[in-house]
Parts: C-alpha cells; sequence; structure tokens
C-alpha cells in the first residue's frame, strides 16, 4: 500500500530544512557523548520546529496563517544559528562545521523569506 503524500513534502524549503533537521541531530549527537543533555535537547527541539513549522502551516486554509508558521520557522533557523556559535566558542562544535551549518542556515533563511515574499499579494 502506498503511503499518503502530503503537500509539504513537495516543497523545497521543507525538503531543505528536514535535511538540516537531521544535521542538528548529529551535533546533538555528538553533545550527548559530552554529557551535554540539556544542549543536546534544546538543539534538536529547534532543529525539528523548522520542518514542523513549514510543514504544519502547509495544512492551513489561510496563506496569513502560513506565512506565521513560515515565519516561526525562521525565526527557530535564528536561534539554531545562534546555538551554533554558542557551541563554536565554546569549542564544542569545530569552526569548520559551524560554518558549514551556519551557511545552510542562511540559505534556508533567504528561500523561507523569498517563499513568503512570492506569496504576497
Amino acid at each position: 500500500m502506498k503511503r499518503p503524500h502530503f503537500r509539504f513534502e513537495d516543497l523545497e524549503i521543507w525538503q531543505l530544512a528536514k535535511g538540516l533537521s537531521v544535521c542538528f541531530h548529529k551535533v546533538a549527537d555528538t553533545l550527548e557523548q559530552r554529557k551535554l543533555y540539556r544542549y543536546a535537547e534544546q538543539i534538536r527541539a529547534a532543529g525539528l520546529s523548522v520542518p514542523n513549522n513549514i510543514a504544519e502551516g502547509s495544512g492551513s486554509f489561510h496563506s496569513k496563517e502560513f506565512q506565521q508558521f513560515l515565519n516561526i520557522a525562521r525565526r527557530s533557523i535564528f536561534e539554531n544559528a545562534s546555538m551554533l556559535l554558542v557551541f563554536e566558542a565554546m569549542e564544542l562544535l569545530a569552526s569548520k562545521h559551524a560554518d558549514e551549518l551556519l551557511w545552510q542556515c542562511d540559505e534556508l533563511s533567504r528561500k523561507i523569506t523569498n517563499y513568503i515574499r512570492s506569496r504576497q499579494p
């Protein structure tokens, strides 16, 4: 039996957010190995917030409501970026790895902004 297909799965921003969320989970796994459970929990939650808010908003009947969820997703990207910078400063994350993830955060943030703008009347 073929599984259902959801509208958000076709959105490039959701696909990128899903991939970034997986990266944040890998960072969290590394943090847990150092017994930094609270940090791991925080970056996992913020990382999942991005694709989840895009998905949840896509289920709305109203474009304004969808835009609100996209804004929350974008803000979660900034939360993740902040954590990456702090973890790097604490030497919990290598600068090269932080740079890669920060570039992905920047790209996704810009794509979400462009997506919102493209949907405005």
